[in-house]
């Protein structure tokens, strides 16, 4: 059978594949594609579908492999490139996945689903200029498709360009009302007022009963926003509280382990095991902020990353690949572990030799191995009142990440464990490599705490720190629209409007926590 024969006989079966997959059935989408493969093993499309079932399986190096395969069969296919694109990401090595990236961009030409992939691939790799233009490309070829406007729109809100981000969720919903992503998106790009805001639009979507689960989680948490910024703490509450119970039940993670994997840090990361670590990389200073999120993180990050002589390489996940990429033999190779994160978040043209922030939340994790790896590195690790804290966590959505934040026991025995560790972490790593800052010092006396910073850091001081809002730096983070605007205090003490109903909470954390921190 030639080859165009071959494929023509597929189609029925990739067919299948594809509705499997797009349903979430990724079990499904394997065995039809594994049939695909038996008749035609030549078929680029069916390894480029298996490469995402092994993304999504979190099977990373299943996941190179088929997408190699793609790109191999189907070289002028710019999703194959994409695919192998995001593959190297996640494991790692940044710099072939930005080849892989330009590589697809020069084939993308003007197919709107293969210019709206390369947007998506640019902006996973922090180059959000380039993914705006994709996506901008790709809009104007469909201005009908819902997708390709609500990923316009999450650039445009990264980039400070809000009053367009709106305009298009706007327009993403009138083509589809039941698109919870752009519902959740445009609730955050400012403060609601009386005048305008969309409640009675969302409340009459959940009242409907037609949403998909994940779309109502999404609507349920942009309600809990805007009731919030309306002062109408109790509807806010009603519609958090429905959202993270039915994205709780959407969850299948273990929670248990990430608290055992916190535990288990906290016994074998110790400073007898830290003094015995091989010498590491010495050649770089990163700078990593870490922390809870919805704590002050990013806060911090642009406040260092507005002086003259440091950036921002923003949420990169690089060393916690890094450290996965060298599995077993981390410990054998402390100063090539350090090494290659270096290369791999320079890969944009951040010079090894300059001051960047690395903010990527969950390295709270690794401050043992950053210091053994990175000796010249500084770690600052953000804290909040632990009430705020977990109530700003309850009323967002993560995206897949952060499992412990939809339930309030959970939560609580989440942020205890935390709490652990940053204690842990006080006396395991030596003076100077750790400081420990508080949101509210900085929202109560934001030039002392940036100049505690500054001088954390070894910098000089530059007033441009306090000017941090003006910086029209990209923010991938959750606090992409907070960040653009002076200090504020309407954050803190907002867990108080809820005290009865996250009593669970309250009452886990006192068990552990001294009543004077929790009032």
């Amino acid at each position: 059978m030639s080859p165009t024969a071959a494929r023509q006989a597929n189609l029925p079966l990739m067919d299948e594949a594809r509705r499997a997959f797009a349903a979430g059935d990724l079990a499904s989408a394997e065995r039809a594609c594994a049939q695909v493969l038996a008749a035609s093993p030549a078929s680029g499309e069916a390894w480029a579908l298996l490469t995402e079932t092994a993304l999504l399986r979190g099977r990373v190096d299943a996941a190179i492999v088929c997408a190699n395969r793609a790109v191999e069969l189907t070289p002028s296919n710019p999703i194959a490139q994409i695919l192998r694109a995001k593959c190297l990401l996640l494991s790692g090595d940044a710099r072939a996945a930005l080849q892989a990236a330009e590589a697809a961009s020069k084939m993308a030409d003007h197919t709107p689903e293969a210019l709206d992939a390369v947007g998506a691939i640019f902006g996973l790799l922090g180059q959000h200029g380039r993914a705006k233009e994709f996506f901008q490309r790709a809009v104007t070829l469909r201005p009908d498709v819902p997708q390709y406007l609500f990923n316009l729109a999450a650039t445009e809100r990264m980039t400070g360009a809000l009053g367009d981000a709106e305009a298009h969720c706007d327009a993403a919903i009138a083509l589809d009302r039941h698109y919870g992503l752009a519902h959740y998106l445009r609730a955050d790009l400012r403060t609601q007022t009386a005048a305008r805001n969309h409640i009675v639009e969302m409340e009459a979507l959940v009242d409907e009963g037609k949403l998909a689960p994940a779309s109502q989680v999404m609507l349920r948490f942009a309600l809990g926003k805007e009731c919030e910024d309306l002062e109408m703490h109790d509807r806010a509450f009603d519609h958090v509280d429905s959202a993270c119970r039915l994205q709780h039940r959407l969850m299948t993670q273990d929670r248990a382990a990430e608290i055992a994997e916190i535990d288990r840090l906290i016994k074998t990361h110790t400073r007898s095991w830290l003094d015995a670590a091989p010498p590491g990389f010495q050649a770089a200073a990163p700078v990593f902020v870490c922390g809870l999120p919805r704590t002050g993180t990013t806060l911090v990050e642009r406040i260092i990353a507005s002086h003259p002589t440091a950036s921002s390489v923003g949420e990169t996940s690089a060393f916690a690949a890094e450290m996965r990429r060298a599995g077993s033999g981390a410990s054998g190779d402390i100063a090539g572990v350090g090494k290659r994160y270096i290369d791999s978040v320079t890969a944009f043209g951040v010079k090894h030799d300059a001051c960047f922030v690395d903010k990527t939340l969950q390295n709270y994790l690794y401050c043992g191995l950053i210091h053994a790896t990175l000796p010249k590195a500084r770690i600052i690790l953000v804290q909040r009142h632990p009430l705020d804290a977990c109530w700003a966590i309850y009323k967002a959505h993560f995206q897949g990440k952060f499992a412990f934040a939809y339930d309030q026991i959970e939560l609580a025995e989440y942020y205890l464990a935390y709490r652990r560790l940053a204690r842990h972490w006080r006396t395991a790593l030596p003076a100077g490599v750790l400081l420990e800052i508080n949101y509210e010092d900085i929202v109560r006396d934001q030039l002392a705490a940036s100049r505690r910073l500054i001088a954390f850091l070894g910098l000089p001081w530059d007033d441009e720190v306090l000017r941090f809002h003006e910086s029209p730096a990209p923010s991938a983070t959750a606090s992409a629209v907070q960040v653009r605007r002076p200090i504020y205090a309407s954050s803190i003490g907002k867990w108080r409007h809820h005290a009865n109903r996250l009593s669970p909470l309250r009452a886990r954390l006192a068990r552990e926590i001294p009543e004077h921190e929790l009032v």
